[in-house]
């Protein structure tokens, strides 16, 4: 009989498709093998008027998917990297971290203008405020507004009217076949995105060898490696959904480059930097850059943010 794989997820297009894409992936290199698909709603989907900073939190699109995966109601389960905290959950690893869409964000505007052409006082929508704190440096002149829900449900906000425009990462759009649907894409060095942005891990159990057998060959060394040092970076500022940090790293050759940025909230202080080293050492890496960041005046942002009541 053929062996059968749970896969938790999401329950939005975009989860639904990321995990099925991992789920073909595996099908095709064992052919006895069956996926099957368990959908989990999160706190984050429960929650979709308020700000992603007001609903607070770790963990909030990936705490009960790994809760039914350490249950043993899935037997492993497929995250955007970006949405799961710096400090995974006990008894969980990451089984596979395949190869990286394009790490950056999308503009999408009502009638094709990039960024800059958008009229003064424009209303772009944004998730994110690490995008809304570095669209504000570029243009100070438009008007962010907060926007939540999935792909789709914020693209038929900007075509009703209520929006000029709208960021959004375009990995997301690529992989549901919207990518025709932008206007400008913005590089990493313009706007730097989220710590884990574009990459996807497929996160299993501690302990359970034949599960892990299974998903090894999806593993991607080189994106492995960044995205730890963009994690260790993350996690030792203790930053999350409620923190403009933004933090990418590229290898290159046996060196890994990692460049990271704090921010508060209007974009008016910000403290950002860059460092190199040695490809095998890529949490140290990431640690060295937050402390350089913090030393530089990170710190006082930072607590800052958490005066002003961040989880």
């Amino acid at each position: 009989m053929a062996e059968t794989l749970v896969i938790g997820t999401r329950g939005s297009p975009l989860a639904l498709r990321q995990a099925e894409t991992v789920g073909e992936a595996l099908e095709r290199l064992w052919p006895d093998l069956k996926v099957r698909l368990e959908i989990i709603r999160t706190r984050g989907d429960r929650f979709l008027e308020a700000p992603l900073a007001a609903v607070g939190g770790k963990g909030l699109f990936v705490k009960e998917i790994e809760e039914s995966l350490l249950a043993g109601r899935a037997d492993l389960a497929v995250h955007s990297l970006k949405d799961v905290p710096a400090e995974t959950a006990a008894g969980l690893t990451f089984g596979a971290i395949p190869a990286r869409e394009n790490p950056g964000d999308a503009l999408i505007s009502r009638r094709g203008e990039r960024l800059a052409e958008l009229p003064p006082g424009s209303r772009v929508g944004t998730s994110s405020l690490r995008r809304a704190a570095q669209l504000r440096r570029l243009r100070p002149d438009l008007e962010l507004l907060s926007l939540r829900g999935n792909v789709e449900t914020r693209l038929r906000k900007l075509d009703s009217g209520e929006l000029e425009a709208v960021v959004l990462a375009t990995a997301g759009l690529n992989r549901l076949g919207l990518a025709a649907r932008i206007c400008e894409r913005f590089d990493p060095e313009r706007l730097l995105p989220a710590v884990g942005q574009g990459a996807l891990c497929v996160q299993i159990r501690e302990g359970d060898p034949r599960t892990a057998e299974r998903v090894a060959p999806l593993d991607h060394a080189p994106t492995r490696t960044a995205v730890a040092a963009e994690r260790a970076f993350l996690q030792r500022l203790e930053g999350g959904c409620q923190v403009p940090i933004a933090g990418f790293a590229q290898l290159r050759g046996g060196t890994v480059e990692l460049r990271g940025l704090v921010s508060d909230l209007k974009g008016e202080r910000v403290v950002s930097g860059a460092v190199r080293g040695d490809a095998g050492r890529p949490r140290e890496l990431g640690v060295a850059l937050a402390e350089e960041l913090l030393g530089r005046g990170a710190a006082d942002i930072l607590a800052a943010l958490d005066g002003k009541g961040r989880a």
